[in-house]
């Protein structure tokens, strides 16, 4: 009796929770469907913005929620979301590499040598998309704001086709259950003409994406290049500055790739997110809102359990890349030292180099496809078989239980007593469009678990082009960083000097310094005015060069006063001159254009005559006139540039022209020409040469000793060459000294032993007639 007095009262406390269940079911169904987005958006959140970690080992995870929709789509699912399925399926190799890939390198941290750019889905991340995002679309009146909401429309449209579609395929379903002929050709009708509106929505979205990323690029590029071409930042980021060492691979290529990433991480989103809430609000008009909750806590659940149990292929492809890259840089230190090896024989020890290292890459390689074997056989199971079994069984609550409308349509046929064939085609159209509701929302799902890649991609080009502006900042306000030599004053580097606008060239007081902080001069002092012509001469590595850098404005002033002219009235000709891609007339007019040219009232027989100067007349005739295209720096021989570059001296016609060994490769004659043309056109000279026959056309002298001090004074060409010449044949002179004294002291040996050798033959005369003498006089001592 107690057993059965509490089953009843078990039984009446379940009959009472199902009855107050029924009462407020509306409320309890409110609230399941928050729950429910809820969960979505925690599930999002964890997604994007998990910790390293984490992120890490949610490839797997994700991937197997992408393969969810291509896993349980129907063979009859060939409308709008068709398109969705195969992009994903056409992604997922790839972008699993590349997410993996980053998740080796730290969840998509990405380091830069040491120093390293922080590439981390955070606020960081957020203040610089918010920043590049201010660029591409500038308003709301730009185009590409225009082109973003008109994409936004073909996005919900494509959505809501996409239910139509859905609840077609039902309905065809249905009437061909119940063997309904002409409806089953009506709404087969009715699916050949929504695939009108449907395929031109999808080609819609294809080519409107393509063109924000185009639109996108353009804004940034057009903003990059005003940047990078303005304030010498060009030559300052590659010479001044050490943070950046490929801008063109920044400005072309990751500059693209980030707004094609983010035009795709918009569509990649947007619909995705659009169809969850569409599909899943639909779904649970259909089958209730328990149904739809109950799955998202397995998918939810098996997910992580899923995530936990993924081996972390993100750290074993980023080892697999770093002895890939080992693999690779033995392959090119090779290549490097290629004389040194095969002048060695080395040719044996490379080759167990090489072997050695692709060994370990094969080893590591087999290991992972090890490993991926039981990975895909667990993430097949739980993404193909149980939340396909999962969904079998959502779909099925309306068949079974009394939830969702489809439930309470067929309860209304019943009591109709309607025929079997209706209800079962009722049934079947309930069942065909949740499945492919289902369907569409699990693909949603995964297309929203797969972004987090797309979005770790996206931080990284993010970082690495706001890396890029951010050095342009700096150098448009003067701050570098560069590695300094051991001995560098960090102070003086702190320091600016001043420069000012003026009709001639003065320094005062100003250090040359170079960038990595070597002191050349400490303090420089010069001026040169219209009629003066300057000579710069000095050892290598004293600061020639470096004097006409800070002239140019391409190293900063460290100190002192600089006053110069604007850069129009200064014109540089180095010793390899520039030759621009163009005509044979802009090699001439470089940097005017041929606009230029005739806004100045110059025409192609003043050209003419200018290379006629010069004896390059025949120039233009050979190349094929005036207009003709080719590679020039390597048509003309070092000769002819050197004297199209006097040519765009003459052309120009400054005031004062910098020539740094411009003349190295060309005659006497054709030296005195270019320097006696231009002091005829008014040009003040300043010449870095080391040939004496160029001090001639020069009347001031600026000599660098190599020790950081120079001097500076009038120069007489004469003199100064006779002194030349006689200082060259003392130093010859000199030279020859060790060799005289050599032959002096040899001299000297074979006069010493010339005269030892009579010493000797003299002693030795003497010492014989001594000898005679004594016996003849023993003899007569003898005789007496």
């Amino acid at each position: 009796m107690p057993a059965v007095q509490s089953k009843l009262k078990l039984t009446g406390t379940l009959g009472a929770l199902v009855n107050l269940y029924i009462a407020h079911r509306p409320n309890i169904k409110r609230g399941v469907l928050a729950a429910t987005l809820i969960s979505i958006l925690v599930r999002l959140r964890s997604t994007f913005f998990a910790p390293r970690r984490q992120r890490r080992v949610a490839g797997g995870s994700a991937a197997a929620s992408g393969a969810a929709g291509s896993a349980t789509t129907p063979a009859g699912a060939a409308g709008t979301d068709a398109k969705d399925g195969q992009d994903a399926k056409a992604k997922a190799a790839a972008a699993a590499q590349a997410a993996e890939a980053a998740g080796g390198r730290g969840g998509g941290r990405r380091r830069k040598g040491k120093g390293g750019v922080r590439a981390e889905v955070d606020a960081v991340f957020a203040q610089r998309i918010r920043r590049l995002l201010g660029i591409i679309i500038p308003g709301v009146s730009s185009k590409e704001f225009l082109l973003l909401n008109l994409f936004s429309g073909f996005l919900l449209l494509r959505t809501l086709l996409s239910l139509y579609v859905a609840e077609l395929d039902g309905r065809i379903v249905s009437a061909l259950v119940r063997g309904q002929g002409k409806q089953f050709l009506l709404h087969i009708l009715y699916w050949m003409l929504v695939a009108v509106p449907a395929t031109y929505t999808n080609s819609m979205l294809t080519y409107l994406q393509n063109k924000l990323a185009i639109g996108f690029r353009s804004r940034l590029v057009n903003y990059m290049h005003e940047k990078y071409l303005s304030k010498m930042t060009f030559y300052k980021v590659a010479n001044l500055d050490d943070r950046i060492k490929n801008a063109d691979q920044l400005i072309t290529q990751d500059v693209s790739r980030f707004c094609e990433s983010v035009a795709e991480l918009y569509s990649n989103l947007t619909k995705p997110m659009l169809d969850m809430a569409i599909y899943n609000w639909q779904l649970v008009n259909n089958v209730g809102g328990e149904g739809v909750f109950g799955i998202n806590v397995i998918v939810q659940v098996t997910a992580g359990v899923l995530r936990a149990l993924t081996p972390p292929f993100g750290a074993m492809v980023a080892e697999e890349q770093r002895l890939e890259g080992e693999f690779r840089f033995i392959h090119s230190r090779l290549i490097e030292n290629a004389e040194e090896v095969a002048l060695y024989s080395g040719d044996r020890a490379e080759l167990g180099l090489l072997d050695r290292s692709y060994s370990a890459l094969v080893r590591h390689v087999n290991k992972i496809y090890t490993i991926r074997i039981w990975h895909g056989m667990l993430e097949d199971f739980i993404i193909k078989y149980f939340w396909g079994a999962a969904g079998y069984v959502l779909c099925a609550l309306p068949i079974f239980f009394e939830v969702g409308d489809a439930a309470a349509a067929v309860v209304g046929d019943a009591a109709s007593a309607i025929s079997a064939n209706d209800a079962i085609g009722n049934r079947t159209q309930g069942f065909v469009t949740n499945r492919r509701l289902l369907v569409g929302a699990s693909d949603a799902f995964g297309r929203v678990m797969y972004s987090y890649r797309e979005l770790t991609e996206l931080a990284g080009y993010t970082a690495r082009v706001s890396e890029l502006m951010t050095v342009f900042d700096d150098i448009e306000n003067n701050k570098f960083q560069k590695t300094l030599v051991s001995n560098a004053n960090t102070e003086i580097l702190k320091q600016r000097g001043v420069i000012q606008a003026s009709e001639t060239i003065r320094f005062d007081k100003v250090p040359i310094i170079s960038p990595n902080g070597d002191v050349l001069v400490r303090a420089l002092t010069f001026h040169i005015e219209p009629g003066m012509h300057l000579l710069i001469v000095g050892p290598n590595g004293s600061g020639k060069s470096s004097l006409f850098r800070i002239l140019g404005g391409l190293w900063p002033v460290y100190g002192g006063v600089v006053s110069k002219p604007d850069v129009k009235s200064v014109f540089y000709i180095p010793q390899r001159p520039y030759l621009s891609m163009g005509t044979l007339r802009d090699q001439v007019i470089y940097p005017d254009t041929h606009a230029d040219m005739k806004a100045k009232g110059t025409t192609d027989d003043d050209l003419l005559a200018i290379l006629g100067v010069v004896q390059i007349g025949g120039l233009v005739a050979r190349e094929g006139g005036w207009d003709a295209e080719k590679d020039w720096k390597d048509v003309l021989a070092g000769g002819d540039k050197q004297r199209i570059a006097m040519a765009r001296l003459f052309y120009h016609r400054p005031r004062y022209a910098i020539l740094d060994e411009c003349t190295s490769s060309v005659g006497m004659d054709i030296e005195r020409i270019m320097y006696t043309h231009s002091q005829s056109l008014g040009i003040s000279l300043m010449t870095v040469s080391h040939r004496p026959s160029l001090w001639k056309y020069h009347n001031w002298i600026l000599q660098y000793d190599g020790q950081g001090g120079y001097v500076f004074t009038e120069l007489d060409a004469e003199r100064r060459l006779a002194l030349q010449e006689e200082k060259n044949a003392i130093e010859q002179q000199l030279i020859e000294a060790p060799k005289v004294e050599k032959r002096l002291v040899e001299l000297r040996g074979l006069l010493d032993e010339q005269r030892r050798s009579r010493i000797t033959a003299v002693v030795s005369g003497s010492a014989s007639t001594t000898t005679t003498m004594t016996t003849k006089t023993v003899k007569k001592v003898v005789k007496k």
